[in-house]
């Protein structure tokens, strides 16, 4: 008579681990952070290694002090680290850092019972925090640097600080001196991970090849961001750059990698793009009329908000009923 093995669902396996796809998506992200190393010099390299450290070390300290298994291999902390720095100025003061990746890890992870638990974006929970404690070195980005300054010489921020496409579209001025070209490779001030979109763009593209992430969320977001500022222009109804509220702020960084987070998005299709439409709705709405001048962080929070009653709603068809 022949064993049989019984074993609970799932039975399909696959080679892919959560680890894998993590470490996959921190190293996508890689050549954005080696951009803005070049464009805003050392001070970018420090911000990227104080953020991704902090996370390490506060996930590592909350496990071990609440009796957990420590899992800093998987790479769910240094993603979050690592995030939250390509969410912050290049100049960020190192306190800023540290205290943003330690909300992030623990208000936006770990308070809900660690990965896979959460309900939103955690990096995105800590840049908001940030954002609404200290304005002030939140909104003073580094100018890029110039072919002449010594990479070394950035650490000295208070002569070269400038304000971004968006802020001063936002104040109504003129944005004359930057080209679709120059913000296509980061040739502005902003957040150091968002400014230089051909490397987020290549990042993106071997996710979407590896099939760790779908197209659905991240083109729907961009378009409906493209769409409804083209349609509600600063000169009057369809008289929008388009063009310009695609590449500026941090649409991209956050549609493809923030938006498209598993645990924060809808599992279905129908489900993930309304999560996508309405990021992008939000987005649009509170940069043309609310008190900031970028929008991606709080649309992307709320559509985590959302995201629960998306799924209940869009649920799969259920063969045999």
């Amino acid at each position: 008579m022949n064993k049989l093995t019984v074993s609970y669902s799932p039975h399909l396996h696959t080679n892919q681990s959560c680890a894998k796809i993590m470490w996959s998506v921190f190293a996508s992200l890689l050549p954005a952070g080696i951009a803005a190393i070049f464009i805003f010099g050392a001070a970018a390299l420090w911000v990227i290694l104080l953020g991704v450290i902090s996370a390490l070390v506060t996930e590592g300290l909350l496990q071990y002090f609440n009796k957990k298994k420590i899992t800093l291999s998987d790479g769910s902390a240094a993603l979050t680290g690592l995030l939250l720095s390509y969410n912050l100025p290049a100049n960020s003061p190192w306190w800023l850092v540290v205290i943003g990746s330690f909300f992030s890890v623990f208000i936006g992870k770990q308070i809900f019972g660690g990965l896979g638990q959460n309900i939103f974006n955690p990096a995105l929970v800590g840049r908001v925090f940030l954002m609404t404690c200290w304005p002030k070195y939140m909104t003073n980005f580094m100018k890029p640097l110039d072919a002449g300054i010594n990479f070394f010489k950035s650490f000295n921020y208070d002569a070269v600080t400038a304000a971004t496409p968006l802020m001063m579209a936002k104040e109504g001025k003129a944005v004359i001196d930057i080209s679709y070209w120059d913000l296509f490779l980061g040739k502005h001030g902003g957040c150091l991970g968002e400014v230089c979109i051909l490397a987020l763009l290549a990042g993106a593209l071997f996710l979407l090849l590896k099939k760790y992430i779908s197209w659905h969320i991240p083109i729907i977001y961009i378009a409906t961001v493209g769409v409804f500022s083209w349609i509600f222009g600063s000169k009057g109804l369809f008289s929008g750059d388009f063009l310009f509220s695609i590449l500026s702020g941090g649409l991209i960084l956050g549609a493809f990698f923030m938006a498209t987070d598993y645990v924060t998005s809808p599992l279905t299709r129908k489900g993930q793009a309304i999560f996508a439409a309405g990021c992008g709705i939000l987005t649009v709405v509170i940069r043309l009329w609310g008190g900031y001048p970028e929008g991606v962080s709080y649309a992307i929070l709320m559509m985590n908000a959302a995201t629960p009653i998306i799924d209940r709603y869009t649920k799969n068809r259920i063969f045999g009923r």
